[in-house]
C-alpha cells in the first residue's frame, strides 16, 4: 500500500481516537427507558409445550434495522468512514458508511441518505448485496448491505450533533489490503466487502 495513503489514514484515526473513558454512575430505574438501548422481556411458548424467557434489545425504541454501503466512485475508488467506537479495543474504527433505517424508510432510501450524510457522496445506482441478522439471539435488527456504483461528491457531510465522522478515499486494491492489515474489523463492512468480491468473481467467471 502506498506509504502516503497509509499515513493519511493513520492521521485520521489518531484525530478520532478516544483518549479517556469513564464509567458513569448507574441511572435510576425510572430513567432507564430514556436511554438509547432498551430491553423488553418475553415469555416464549413452543409447540411442544415448553416455555422459556428471552430479552429483546431495542435501539431508540426501534428494531435497529440498518444499512451498510460499499461506495465506489466514478474513478473506481472506495469511500470509507472513520469514527470513534467507544467500546472496541482500538476506540476508533475504519469501516464502510452505515446507519439505521428510520421510520417510513425502506433500506434503499436509508442507504442513500446515510451515504450522503456521512460522506457527501451520492450514487448513480444502489444494488443490494445481502441481508443478515446482526444478533438474532437478542434482537430482530436486519442489516441490508449495498454496493453503491459511480458515486459523486455533491456536498458536505450532514452529521448529528453527537456524530464525529471523517471519510477516507482509497483504491479498491488498498481497501482489500486494509482488511488484511486489520484496519477493518466490523462484521458489516467485512461481510459487505467479501460478498461484493465474491459476486465480482462469479460475474468474471460467467463472462469467460
Amino acid at each position: 500500500m502506498r506509504k502516503e495513503k497509509l499515513e493519511e489514514l493513520k492521521n485520521a484515526i489518531q484525530a478520532l481516537t478516544i483518549v479517556s473513558l469513564e464509567k458513569e454512575e448507574m441511572v435510576k430505574k425510572e430513567e432507564e427507558s430514556e436511554g438509547f438501548l432498551q430491553v423488553e422481556k418475553y415469555r416464549c411458548c413452543l409447540e411442544n409445550g415448553k416455555t422459556f424467557f428471552r430479552d429483546k434489545l431495542l435501539k431508540g425504541g426501534k428494531s435497529g434495522n440498518a444499512t451498510v454501503i460499499l461506495p465506489i466512485t466514478e474513478e473506481g475508488n472506495v469511500i470509507l468512514t472513520i469514527q470513534p467506537r467507544v467500546f472496541t479495543k482500538e476506540k476508533v474504527s475504519v469501516e464502510l458508511p452505515a446507519g439505521y433505517i428510520e421510520n417510513e424508510e425502506d433500506a434503499y432510501t436509508a442507504a442513500k441518505r446515510e451515504l450522503e450524510e456521512e460522506t457527501g457522496y451520492q450514487p448513480k445506482e444502489l444494488k443490494k448485496l445481502i441481508s443478515y441478522y446482526q444478533d438474532q439471539g437478542c434482537a430482530e435488527s436486519l442489516i441490508t448491505c449495498f454496493y453503491a456504483r459511480d458515486c459523486k461528491k455533491i456536498g458536505n457531510q450532514h452529521l448529528d450533533k453527537d456524530e464525529y465522522i471523517d471519510y477516507y478515499e482509497c483504491s479498491y486494491e488498498e481497501l482489500l489490503e486494509l482488511m488484511q492489515l486489520g484496519y477493518i474489523k466490523d462484521a458489516g463492512s467485512l461481510l459487505t466487502i467479501t460478498t461484493y468480491q465474491y459476486q465480482k468473481c462469479i460475474r468474471r467467471e460467467t463472462n469467460v
